[in-house]
């Protein structure tokens, strides 16, 4: 069985980033920590909404000290100057990561989806409740932290997996290499 854990969920966005944080125990049970949705928007200039998420982040590692990091790969858009700034602001996610010495996966939306709701074209609400029988949760989640933690909730099913096929959890999520 894989060790406990305390899992990092990101959902990037260049005006909002989910974060989620949910514990994993050694037999593969879930349990919700924190989640929120970063607002970038108070920022004046993009490159300051870098800056807020960073800080952001920063703050949450140091606070709820996870031990690895799931962040959801950026999708392909039809514009493309969105499709930059999401993915700038995932890059950034993940550089605030590393720089903590933190291991991050990756997984494209579409995993998460099947993952979560047995369906790769699930819609967010589908995800939002899945998300809240999952972990406990009652109410309506907002829509960037129900998808950080639906990342992180894929994160720890891909690890207990891994774990029992005896392989490392790339390997265990098929096209991960």
């Amino acid at each position: 069985m894989p060790a406990a854990a305390r899992i990092l969920g990101i959902d990037p966005g260049s005006q909002r980033t989910g974060v989620g944080i949910i514990d994993v125990d050694a037999a593969g049970r879930i349990s919700h920590v924190h989640h929120v949705a970063i607002n970038l928007l108070a920022a004046e200039t993009f490159p300051l909404r870098l800056r807020l998420l960073l800080d952001g982040l920063w703050e949450l590692i140091a606070c709820f000290s996870p031990s690895e990091v799931s962040v959801e790969q950026v999708f392909l858009s039809n514009n493309a100057m969105s499709a930059l700034k999401l993915g700038q602001a995932r890059g950034a996610a993940i550089a605030a990561c590393v720089a903590r010495d933190l291991p991050v996966s990756e997984y494209a939306a579409k995993e998460i989806k099947l993952g979560l709701v047995g369906s790769g074209s699930a819609d967010k609400t589908q995800v939002q409740h899945m998300v809240g029988v999952m972990l406990g949760l009652s109410g309506r989640l907002q829509p960037d932290a129900a998808d950080a933690l639906a990342v992180a909730i894929t994160h720890a099913h891909v690890r207990a997996s891994a774990a029992r096929l005896g392989v490392a959890a790339r390997v265990a999520w098929g096209r991960k290499r």
